[in-house]
């Protein structure tokens, strides 16, 4: 869950591949129309699709020489919903941080008092 999340932000953190997710929110467009819109020629909007395709963010399809995309069921609403589930979860129900989990119960036994409790600055 948290490779796959951090996939889908490296994709989201990029200017024009974030472009191209607000250009497809209400609808499908073909890769010709995002060349348009966006002023970019088709192997760079290539390029972004191919990241966003890898990362689970948009769907493609083909018909004939013409090729569609919009957004995938991951960004359902207008949300990452792998994000929304990611958050929703106790952190003892996220496999990839059960280390973390356990340092974290180990540390509220030891350590009584919160740093808001004490006197360090």
């Amino acid at each position: 869950m948290l490779e796959q999340l951090v996939k889908q932000f490296k994709a989201l953190g990029e200017p024009t591949r974030l472009k191209i997710i607000k250009l497809l929110q209400d609808k499908e467009l073909c890769v010709c129309e995002l060349e348009a819109l966006l002023e970019m020629n088709q192997p760079r909007i290539s390029q972004h699709l191919k990241v966003l395709k890898e990362a689970g963010l948009v769907k493609e399809r083909k018909i004939k020489q013409w090729s569609y995309v919009s957004l995938s069921a991951l960004l359902a609403d207008g949300k990452l919903s792998a994000f929304e589930h990611f958050m929703d979860s106790s952190l003892g129900d996220i496999e990839d941080l059960s280390a973390e989990c356990q340092r974290l119960q180990v540390w509220e036994e030891v350590n009584a008092i919160s740093c808001s409790e004490c006197d360090c600055k």
